[in-house]
């Protein structure tokens, strides 16, 4: 049971599974941040744009409730007991993920940018030994390795 718990342990505090748990983490507030966009901000835009209909309240009634009169907004066709197909709240969903996936990649893209500038700057501070053929910085004139003379030979 000891060991178990210690691979566990090895496995829970590695790197990646912490990096993983804290992007979780962000990732759900993120996501909060953009549902509160699309509902208080998006929404009333293209609600105004169409004709003053707030995305929310667009939905089809496939039963109606107890009262059965006409829903002027979903909360009310909710409270009656209506079955509804609440496609307004479907493209606000549509909205939150697009928002949260593009700014994702453009996150993801930098950062990747980011690690391309870390190798290139890398490789251009090192060079191939031309006898040993070992990585060595690229001012060195002797071979830490072999201790060839590097400016003799190349």
């Amino acid at each position: 049971m000891k060991k178990i718990l210690d691979e566990y342990k090895e496995f829970a505090l590695k790197g990646n599974v912490m990096d993983m748990a804290i992007g979780i983490v962000i990732g759900g507030a993120f996501a909060t941040i953009a549902s509160s966009l699309v509902a208080n901000i998006i929404a009333p835009i293209i609600g105004l744009l169409s004709s003053g209909v707030d995305t929310v309240d667009l939905f089809l009634v496939l039963k109606e409730g107890a009262v059965g009169t006409p829903y002027l907004s979903l909360d009310q066709a909710n409270k009656d007991g209506a079955v509804t197909l609440s496609y307004g709240l479907f493209i606000n969903s549509v909205f939150s993920f697009l928002i949260v996936s593009w700014i994702t990649f453009i996150l993801i893209k930098a950062i990747n940018r980011i690690n391309r500038k870390e190798e290139r700057d890398i490789f251009n501070k090192t060079k191939d030994c031309p006898m040993c053929f070992s990585e060595i910085h690229k001012k060195a004139m002797i071979c830490p390795n072999c201790t060839s003379k590097i400016e003799t030979i190349t």
